[in-house]
């Protein structure tokens, strides 16, 4: 893998400075740069290049919604990974639809916040597997909301691909899992995309999750 630039966008400055402090240590990573808010780093934006965003959700002056979607207007091939909170569930569609490509808890080992760098980097999106499942606690405990069935025929094999890329493997991984060809996989995620409506893997993930399509 190239060398990253990487952009931190979070109102901390503790929590951003521990956060470079760790991530300055991978050898992976070539540069990182610093942003209080989603204004300074839209500023800044023009004349920094970067490869990977980290962007806090809440923060003053401009929020990490309305960054991303500033961004994303300005540099559509950006990739951003969202610094979530538990608690911040009401957010993560918004972040989806406002081009987010990963979610990472706040509270993640250096382990998970390298790999969820490096995978989207790579163009795969990445969830970590706690927030998943807090999502899915929290539709539990709602015993109010009620969902629609969908109706969008997805197939048995698809549901089964869909699982994996929900426990966030590549379509490598999941070819070597289930004994196919990547090819094969690469065609049920097309088919899953359309048949859902989603934009992206990130979007098929929450979209399976909210709609109760599978369980993790």
């Amino acid at each position: 893998m190239d060398k990253l630039k990487i952009y931190l966008v979070d109102d901390h400055k503790l929590f951003r400075e521990g956060l470079k402090l760790l991530l300055s240590t991978q050898k992976f990573v070539h540069h990182i740069y610093e942003a209080s808010n989603g204004r300074e780093f839209i500023d800044n934006l023009s004349f920094v290049d970067c490869d990977v965003v980290l962007m806090d959700i809440e923060m003053p002056e401009m929020n990490g919604i309305e960054a991303t979607i500033e961004a994303m207007r300005l540099r559509p091939s950006l990739k951003i990974i969202v610094l979530s909170m538990y608690g911040d569930e009401q957010y993560y569609y918004k972040m989806i639809d406002a081009g987010a490509k990963g979610f990472l808890l706040k509270n993640s080992g250096i382990d998970k916040v390298v790999t969820a760098i490096q995978k989207v980097a790579a163009g795969e999106s990445f969830f970590s597997e706690e927030l998943l499942v807090n999502i899915l606690n929290n539709m539990r405990d709602n015993k109010a909301e009620e969902v629609e069935p969908v109706d969008n025929d997805i197939s048995e094999r698809e549901l089964e691909i869909l699982y994996q890329v929900c426990l966030g493997l590549s379509n490598q991984e999941i070819a070597d899992k289930l004994f196919i060809s990547k090819r094969t996989v690469d065609k049920h995620r097309a088919n899953l995309l359309s048949k859902t409506g989603c934009r992206n893997t990130a979007a098929l993930v929450m979209y399976a999750i909210k709609n109760r399509i599978i369980e993790i």
